[in-house]
């Protein structure tokens, strides 16, 4: 697959969300208002969603000024208007458990708010009284970076440059693994992120053989899976494509798997890569405006020398919009697709 373009091109991220009117106060100081940004929220208020309400799909863009804007695809909001993640709230249901919130806030070209959007970490359920426990002002960009991280789970075994089958976890820095593109590269990073696996922190489980891959391979929703098409069968146009695994989820080879924890761990190279995992090829992190504020700031300053001198690896141009997957045989098709 040959390298892009020189230009910086940062794919979009989703995050399914509901808009904020939907969560209302039922009890408390701000009674009969929607969950608002973090200046308006008083603790202990009392929120409930109410039924029918659904979760939509909110895409957007971090642009060269590391700034969050609306996607042009965006089921929501208005392409381009910029878009700030305000802070993290933490509810407790009637159980006892917690559950964080993103609050993002959409503003128009004037700085005026025109839509404020909540974005559950864990699943909320319809007419459940949830308190409002917490405000933390600063952890929503980190938050935010976080599940732009793509990521393996432990045990996934990764192809070493002398074929060796290692399992992630297991990885140094400086190991050298082989890459589609680049053949053997040095790993400059290794990130590890211990979660709740619920909501967008739910692995992806592509059970063994769906892909042809040699064992079940467990990533994060967001994490790209590069599918060689010997013949178009999707319909995409090309024959190199990058699919994110939670569009391949069918209920059936493709499954969401939540419950416990989960431990992620992020492999990052000078470049963004495409390495091979269980036997199949699967992107690394992607170190750019999203993802930096997991990074030492000497990892980030090494990456931008490297990224200067070599130019940046596969890019969107090759991801498939969700609406071609959007068919129960799509993960049948792409197997076949890819196979010999």
């Amino acid at each position: 697959m040959p390298h892009s373009d020189p230009k910086t091109v940062f794919p979009a991220q989703s995050l399914p969300v509901y808009r904020a009117e939907k969560l209302r106060v039922t009890d408390g100081a701000n009674l009969g208002d929607g969950l608002s940004y973090a200046d308006e929220l008083v603790p202990d208020d009392i929120y409930e969603l109410g039924f029918g309400n659904s979760v939509e799909s909110l895409s957007f863009l971090v642009n060269d000024g590391n700034r969050f804007q609306i996607a042009p695809d965006s089921a929501l909001g208005c392409p381009g208007a910029a878009l700030h993640p305000d802070c993290i709230v933490t509810v407790m249901p009637p159980t006892g458990a917690t559950i964080e919130i993103l609050v993002l806030v959409e503003v128009d070209p004037e700085g005026h708010i025109t839509q404020i959007y909540a974005a559950p970490l864990s699943p909320l359920e319809f007419k459940v009284p949830y308190t409002l426990v917490g405000i933390d002002r600063e952890s929503a960009r980190l938050r935010t970076a976080q599940m732009a991280c793509v990521s393996f789970t432990r045990g996934t075994h990764i192809t070493m440059a002398t074929g060796e089958q290692r399992r992630v976890e297991d990885l140094s820095i400086g190991d050298r693994v082989l890459t589609r593109d680049d053949g053997p590269q040095e790993i400059r990073w290794i990130g590890h992120l211990t979660v709740r696996a619920q909501g967008e922190f739910a692995p992806i489980v592509i059970t063994k053989g769906t892909l042809n891959n040699a064992a079940d391979l467990k990533v994060s929703p967001d994490h790209r899976l590069f599918i060689y098409q010997r013949r178009d069968r999707i319909g995409a146009g090309r024959s190199e494509l990058l699919v994110r695994a939670r569009h391949l989820v069918n209920g059936e080879t493709v499954t969401v798997q939540e419950g416990g924890f989960v431990d992620y761990f992020q492999l990052l190279f000078d470049t963004h890569q495409i390495i091979f995992a269980e036997g199949i090829s699967a992107e690394t992190m992607q170190a750019d405006q999203r993802t930096s504020p997991i990074l030492p700031k000497d990892v980030t300053q090494r990456l931008k020398r490297a990224t200067s001198n070599r130019g940046i690896g596969p890019q969107i141009a090759y991801e498939v919009h969700e609406t071609l997957l959007d068919r129960p045989d799509a993960v049948d098709l792409l197997r076949r697709a890819s196979s010999k």
